[in-house]
């Protein structure tokens, strides 16, 4: 057996040619980072509390929620359509949401025929009308689908939310009410956005009719 250190200074031992990190030190790392980053969501209270009103109201009026995000924010994009669309909590009817990166063949024929940063824009122009609202997701805030959607929104009078990371990138300032998550860890932060996205569904949920 070989125990060797690597470079963020964990012990690595070797057995028959396999080397076994110290998983418990990665999980303990990454605990302590996470902790340190769900802390820092305390300031945002007031500002969910504005995205969930315009949420509850848009859909108590019969409008819809439009979503989208790209990688793993595309996940949590798709992840917050379906709690409304089947339900977060609560017994309820259903509410209409839609995730705009969850068809391939929209994404594809604009990609092809256009260009693949116009991929959610033009889905906004399709399906998006007054009192609907646009939810995006982004770690980085520079995606261009996503800066492209929103401005999108914005020329037809939609509201919008945007759950951003780090400093808010070029996304900032954009979207109607944005949740930014500090840090620098894409993986933290997404995993900060997931909390503040369950968040978003248990207060809008008990202010939606039931049938």
């Amino acid at each position: 057996m070989i125990e060797s250190i690597d470079p963020w200074g964990r012990t690595n031992v070797s057995t028959k040619g396999f080397v076994l990190t110290d998983t418990q030190s990665i999980l303990k790392d990454n605990i302590n980072a996470l902790t340190e980053t769900i802390q820092s969501l305390d300031g945002l209270n007031d500002v969910l509390l504005q995205a969930a009103d315009m949420v509850t109201t848009a859909l108590n009026a019969g409008h819809k929620l439009l979503t989208c995000g790209n990688g793993g924010s595309a996940a949590d994009a798709a992840h917050l359509a379906t709690e409304f669309v089947v339900r977060f909590d609560q017994e309820r009817r259903p509410y209409p949401a839609i995730c705009l990166n969850a068809s391939g063949s929209d994404l594809t024929a604009v990609g092809n025929d256009y260009v693949c940063e116009k991929a959610f824009e033009r889905q906004v122009h399709a399906f998006g009308q007054q009192g609907d609202i646009l939810i995006v997701f982004t770690t980085s805030g520079n995606s261009k689908n996503i800066l492209l959607a929103l401005e999108q929104a914005n020329r037809m009078g939609l509201q919008s939310i945007a759950f951003l990371g780090k400093s808010g990138g070029q996304t900032k300032g954009l979207a109607t009410v944005e949740l930014t998550v500090p840090g620098t860890v894409t993986a933290r932060i997404q995993e900060a956005q997931h909390l503040l996205l369950h968040c978003l569904c248990e207060i809008v949920e008990t202010g939606l009719a039931k049938a």
